[in-house]
């Protein structure tokens, strides 16, 4: 069990039991100053335990602002760290059990030795194709394991991967292969959302006009259940191709700060960023924070439920496990499709030990108040995990007390696209577990809050979260083709020697941080600065409510005030009483200052994929401007539309 120690005020303290401590990678406290005393020599330590390498480095770390390096001068392959390196101890173990949507339909599972094999295979493929080492493959593919297999046989050849999550629009594809001059894609006839036959190839066929894109790689997901038209001499059958390719392909020995792949992070406005994740840094953090963070060993089975389209799902769903040599669960549907436990069915059915997924989908868990929990056996599970933005008080303690019983440690995680893996939580052997709090900076890097001006904020008071140097091994190496905007959006509000999250946070006297929510969405109203976060928290205390997001609207005298996007649970219906009750709750727990100006009742806000809220897209509604920016990285457009209905 985990323990727990109720503080007045604070609502409740958590620490590992003993057994865990036991179990731990790390149980020692110690780890973070003997970190910080020499964070490059902490690093190469670990680097050269968790990772094999052809050549090692000639120096661990190199900065020339706002550019850095981490291994100059090793060598070594992804693909090689994922897989080969496994086959004398985990040829026969599970790498991936896979499960589909449709529930009638077989699932499939695929052992470390065959995971290597069909990865050396399209490897292969690809060869033949043309694809070379530095080519820019495109992969735009529904969680199924050809995703895994194609990133994998991208980074055996020394191929940089762009995954383009599936459900995006032919639009949002086009731009990320027109700014990649990718010349191959990879994607499907179709796959189930929802029980929908999805036509993925009919997208890609209009994603790829105007770009240099002159092969394409189709996998029959739906086979007879779905005709698509192929291109002769351009589209290839992956099945066809795969039965005639060669089992092996010697894996590319890459420098250490070769591009292993580009993933594209949505703006504010104009079009999506590039971002630059090398080969040896992103490996070494992606394997470390897996390894520490989710306590990974040998008979654990971890479910990452983001989609490979994401950074999550790139570090947690593949790269950081499979380069543990633990197993995984991939699932191609909703969670909570074609009945809402249909998550807690996925758990009990492969023995998940470690489950991490978002606040979104936990607060959608929540709102049938732990009636599907009880129908499943989710003893299994050891650690829980968080991710993809703050997490209100009420989700955290009923994914805590009612999916891991209070024995699992909930790692609350803070990480972003540009830095390639977890950088700030509590660590499963050393804790404290606090709600809505994520923990302290991860062994080796450093974290701080500062002020407008620069200053370092006291404990407790609000600024904006930095990381300083040296930098993170997985950080991003830069923005694709796009140097100024790199140093615009990171390196320019502090200078070229911090990073600036873009993230707005405070920490205790001992170090944990408390992340409040993206620096534009902290409001100002009348002069005080309001988290967003922070309301969105007590308003979601209220026992009718699922979900809340907060989004400031210009106000003549005070400059703006809040307005609030409410999701009720089950069985409640909107009305003024409902509404005055809204506005009573933030004046409990914040203050008058806080009481949002007006309340409207939705049945969905827009989200990314990963289950991050869109609040910039909510904030341009209120404001009533007809352009919302980019839209690409939204799961659910339609909700737009229904917005904009309740606000005319």
């Amino acid at each position: 069990m985990v323990i727990k120690w109720v503080k007045k005020g604070r609502g409740g303290i958590y620490w590992p039991s003993k057994a865990m401590k036991k179990r731990a990678w790390v149980s020692d406290e110690k780890i973070y100053k003997e970190a910080n005393k020499n964070p490059i020599k902490f690093w190469e330590k670990l680097a050269k335990e968790g990772i094999t390498w052809f050549k090692k480095w000639k120096k661990a770390y190199v900065e020339k602002p706002p550019y850095f390096k981490w291994f100059v001068g090793g060598k070594l392959n992804a693909s090689f760290n994922c897989l080969d390196r496994h086959l004398e101890k985990r040829r026969n173990k599970v790498a991936i059990f896979w499960e589909p949507e449709p529930k009638e339909e077989r699932g499939r599972v695929l052992t470390y030795y065959e995971l290597y094999k069909q990865v050396n295979k399209f490897a292969n493929v690809l060869k033949k194709l043309g694809v070379k080492k530095g080519d820019v493959v495109g992969i735009y593919l529904p969680m199924i394991p050809e995703a895994i297999i194609s990133m994998l046989a991208c980074a055996r050849i020394g191929a940089i991967h762009t995954v383009v999550f599936s459900a995006f629009s032919s639009e949002a594809l086009k731009i990320r292969l027109q700014d990649t001059d990718a010349k191959f894609l990879i994607t499907a006839d179709g796959y189930y959302r929802r029980g929908k036959i999805i036509n993925l190839k009919e997208k890609a066929d209009e994603g790829i006009k105007e770009t240099k894109v002159e092969k394409v790689v189709v996998v029959r997901r739906l086979g007879e259940k779905l005709e698509v038209s192929m291109k002769e001499g351009r589209d290839y059958w992956w099945d066809e191709l795969m039965k005639k390719a060669k089992d092996y392909y010697k894996p590319a020995s890459m420098r250490s700060e070769d591009i292993l792949f580009i993933l594209f992070s949505s703006g504010t406005t104009g079009r999506p960023k590039g971002i630059i994740h090398d080969t040896g840094g992103y490996l070494v953090q992606a394997y470390w924070t897996a390894k520490w963070n989710f306590d990974l060993h040998e008979d654990d089975i971890m479910w990452c439920t983001a989609d490979l389209g994401w950074i999550t799902g790139h570090t947690y769903g593949c790269y950081g496990i499979l380069a543990n040599g633990a197993t995984l669960v991939m699932y191609e549907g909703a969670l909570d499709w074609p009945e809402p436990d249909r998550w807690c069915e996925i758990i009990d059915k492969y023995g998940v030990t470690v489950f991490y997924t978002a606040p979104t989908a936990i607060r959608m868990f929540a709102r049938y108040d732990g009636r599907l929990v009880k129908k499943h056996d989710l003893s299994s599970l050891r650690i829980l995990g968080s991710v993809g933005e703050v997490i209100n008080k009420e989700a955290w303690l009923w994914f805590f007390k009612e999916v891991g019983k209070g024995r699992c440690p909930l790692i609350d995680t803070w990480w972003q696209t540009e830095t390639g893996g977890t950088l700030i939580n509590a660590l499963p052997g050393i804790g404290p577990f606090v709600p809505c709090f994520a923990g302290r900076s991860f062994p080796g890097t450093r974290h701080e809050v500062l002020d407008e001006n620069g200053k370092v904020c006291k404990p407790y008071q609000e600024g904006n979260l930095v990381q300083l140097p040296p930098f993170a091994p997985g950080m991003l190496r830069g923005l694709y083709k796009n140097h100024e905007r790199y140093v615009k959006t990171y390196w320019s509000k502090y200078g070229k020697k911090i990073y600036f999250t873009s993230d707005g946070a405070w920490k205790d006297e001992k170090g944990n941080f408390r992340l409040t929510g993206r620096v534009d969405d902290v409001m100002k109203v009348a002069g005080h600065r309001i988290s967003t976060a922070e309301l969105e928290d007590a308003i979601t205390r209220h026992y009718a409510i699922a979900e809340c997001a907060i989004v400031p609207m210009p106000h003549e005298i005070k400059g703006e005030v809040p307005v609030a996007f409410v999701i009720l649970k089950p069985g409640f219906q909107p009305s003024e009483n409902l509404e005055r009750e809204v506005v009573k709750q933030a004046e409990k727990y914040i203050g008058p200052i806080a009481r949002p100006a007006k309340v409207f009742f939705v049945q969905d806000l827009p989200k990314t994929r990963s289950g991050k809220i869109m609040r910039r897209i909510l904030k341009k509604l209120v404001a009533r401007e007809k352009e919302l920016g980019d839209l690409s990285t939204l799961a659910n457009p339609e909700s737009i539309e229904k917005i904009r209905e309740i606000l005319s």
